[in-house]
This record gives structure tokens, C-alpha cells and sequence, in this order.
């Protein structure tokens, strides 16, 4: 029997110790990525369960587990997974930076592109690594590699390794399957490894299709990994979770070994049971999701070409973040934030993301439609006076 998910419910997160609702009056958050919905019925579900059992012992993946991991991908995105592809990890951040451990050593080179996720850059720069940056190219309103760009900056620097985000945070591209066929070609032209975050697979939205890098990685598959949780898909992310994909024997075997170093190789008794509840049970509540979150985007465009019509707006393709460039209202970037906060409503600062992010904002659009107008009105006010949604 289907169940109707209330999208629209306001949950009060005040007072929990949220990192999104942290504050002491009543901002509204636009901001860090995750969203202002209850979760699933059926991942409620098991993780009471899970309590009412009454032993929270030690806990190991099952059989099931890597079932509903293989049957999710293969028969969403075509990408052929056995058991012996999958290892877990505490969150794609520190898989990040294992990754870096596993396929360079101190002092080698790491291309990202700019503008990209904060933590691309930090782990790189935190490793002892040298951070590249290649700036995405905008084009008809969405970012482009820039493909010349990115081999010139691998030939100077003699990059080791190329971090991938797929979907891109925060642009919102999902990286077509010819764009990433020329960038594998480029990656396996110079011998240099490349691993894709793959977080907003399931959070594509209509008319775009998500190819993950291992599908078109034959032949090259020693040097490729791909990470990805249920976290983001179905909001869960205080439930710590991931996963690494790798289709070769060898470098399988290297991660694991270098997971051992710090033992971080098992997920807690929650995070096993959530992850096969959301792959098993999760589609009905993502599917309602992602319409909502859609009609969020339309709204939040709508709204802003309206009233704040000098607002460049990069419509996603995944994910629920929109990224906006609002150079036409101000002129520097501590101001511009500031300006928003004084407002009562808090986005990123595009600046975070790189030199890119130069006078930009990333607006979190997955919460209750009256917590997205409302905060649409104070970012409305903040530059142009009140004006109601």
C-alpha cells in the first residue's frame, strides 16, 4: 500500500543539536545540505527495530545488505556490481582523503575543479598534497569542463590524481556520458587516477540521466573509484555511511589495506540497517521527495527572476541546491553574506567553493514550501526591500 509522505510538515530542529538549525533566533537555514523532511517510513522503521531488539552489539554487513546494494545500482544505473566491489567507509569525506593516500604520495599534484565541494580542496591541502584547480567554463547557463584546460593543467603540474564530482556540487551538472568518456581518456592519456564522488546520483532530477564512472572505466579500471551514500538520497546524514566501488582485484586490495591503517572499514549497527531499509524500501519516499523538491526549484526560479531579476540562477540538474551569482547586488563577499544574515537567512558563501564561488551563493531549496517562501522573502528583503512569495 502506498504511502503519502507530508513534504510539507514542519518539524521544529531547534534545540537538537542540528548543525543546519543551530541558532539562538529564528534564521531561517538555506544552506548546508541536508534536508527539513522526516525520513522514510520504512528506515524509521528499522531503526526501531533495531533499538527494540534491545542489543547493539558488534555488527557486520550481511548478505542482504550487499543484495540491496547490487539490485539498487544495477538496476537503476546499469553499473554490474559483486560483492567483492564494495567496501564501506565512514562518509565520502574521508573516503576522499583515503583515496588520496591510496594513489598519491606527499608532494604530488591533485587537479579539482573551481568552483567544487570545500572539503576537495581541504583534504588535498591537509595530506600534504599540492592542490590544481581547473575552473569550469560556463556556458548557456550550466558549468562545462574545460577539457584543455584540465590536460595543460596535468602536463605542468604532472597530476597524480583528478577528484571527481558527479553530480557537480554546487553547479548542479550532471556530467553527460560523453563529457566523462573524454575526461577518462584524457585522465588514462597521462596515467593519472580518478575517483568521482557520486553522492547526488540518486537525487537526478527529470530529463537527466546519471552514468556513474565505472560503467565506461573498462580497461582503466585500476584507476578509478567511485564513492557514494545513501545519506543525502534519502536525509540521513547524522547516520554516518558510505561506500567505495572498485571493479579492479588489486586496488580493491589496496584501500582495504590502507582502511585497516586507521580501522575505519564498519559502519555502526545503525548505519548497516538504514542503508538496506533505504535501498530496499526507499524508492516510494524518493520518488515524492524528488517531485517536491522540483517543484521547490520551480518556485525559488520563479520567485527570484520576479523580484530579484539581476540574480544569475544555474538551475540544477540533481540535487537541491541551486547556485546563484549575485555580483549585481554587491561587491564583496563577506558583505554579501553578512547582508543575508543580518536578513535572518543564512546560504553558503560561493566563495567557500573556490574562486569561482567569487560572489555566488548555494540556496538549500529541500524544506517545507512555507520555510522556503519565508526565507525567500528575507533574501528578497535583504536586497530590494519586502516582497511577499
Amino acid at each position: 500500500m502506498m504511502v503519502q509522505y507530508n513534504f510539507d510538515e514542519i518539524i521544529d530542529r531547534r534545540d537538537t543539536g542540528s548543525v543546519k538549525w543551530h541558532y539562538s533566533d529564528d534564521t531561517i537555514p538555506l544552506w548546508v545540505a541536508d534536508m527539513d523532511f522526516k525520513a522514510a517510513q520504512p528506515i524509521l522503521n528499522a531503526i526501531e527495530q533495531a533499538a527494540q531488539h534491545g542489543i547493539l552489539g558488534y555488527t557486520k554487513p550481511t548478505e542482504a545488505l550487499y543484495e540491496s546494494i547490487i539490485q539498487w545500482h544495477g538496476s537503476r544505473y546499469d553499473l554490474q556490481l559483486d560483492k567483492q566491489n564494495i567496501l564501506f567507509s565512514p562518509g565520502v569525506v574521508p573516503s576522499l582523503a583515503l583515496m588520496i593516500n591510496v594513489f598519491t604520495e606527499v608532494g604530488d599534484a591533485v587537479l579539482v575543479n573551481d568552483p567544487i565541494y570545500t572539503p576537495f580542496m581541504t583534504k588535498v591541502e591537509q595530506n600534504g598534497r599540492a592542490l590544481v584547480m581547473s575552473a569550469l567554463k560556463e556556458f548557456d547557463g550550466k558549468y562545462q569542463l574545460d577539457l584543455a584546460d584540465i590536460e595543460a593543467k596535468i602536463i605542468e603540474h604532472k597530476v597524480k590524481l583528478y577528484l571527481l564530482c558527479n553530480p557537480h556540487n554546487p553547479g548542479g551538472r550532471v556530467w553527460t556520458r560523453q563529457e566523462l568518456e573524454a575526461l577518462l581518456a584524457l585522465c588514462k592519456k597521462h596515467d593519472v587516477a580518478i575517483v568521482s564522488d557520486e553522492i547526488h546520483q540518486d537525487l537526478t532530477l527529470s530529463g537527466y540521466t546519471f552514468t556513474p564512472l565505472l560503467t565506461l572505466a573498462k580497461g582503466y579500471a585500476h584507476k578509478v573509484v567511485s564513492l557514494t551514500s545513501m545519506t543525502k538520497t534519502f536525509n540521513v546524514a547524522g547516520i554516518k555511511g558510505s561506500m567505495i566501488f572498485a571493479k579492479d582485484d588489486a586496488l580493491i586490495k589496496k584501500i582495504s589495506q590502507q582502511q585497516q591503517l586507521n580501522d575505519e572499514y564498519e559502519l555502526n549497527l545503525f548505519a548497516y540497517k538504514v542503508m538496506r531499509s533505504a535501498y530496499e524500501d526507499g524508492d516510494e519516499w524518493l520518488e515524492q521527495a524528488l517531485n517536491y523538491i522540483e517543484a521547490n526549484i520551480d518556485l525559488t526560479i520563479s520567485f527570484l527572476e520576479e523580484h530579484l531579476p539581476d540574480i544569475k540562477i544555474m538551475r540544477p540538474e540533481a540535487s537541491y541546491l541551486i547556485w546563484l551569482d549575485c555580483s549585481a547586488y554587491a561587491q564583496d563577499n563577506q558583505k554579501l553574506y553578512d547582508k543575508l544574515r543580518d536578513a535572518k537567512v543564512e546560504l553558503n558563501a560561493g566563495v567557500k567553493y573556490g574562486a569561482e564561488g567569487h560572489l555566488k551563493m548555494r540556496l538549500n531549496v529541500a524544506c517545507p514550501k512555507a520555510l522556503l517562501r519565508e526565507g525567500l522573502n528575507r533574501v528578497s528583503a535583504a536586497f530590494s526591500g519586502d516582497v511577499k512569495a
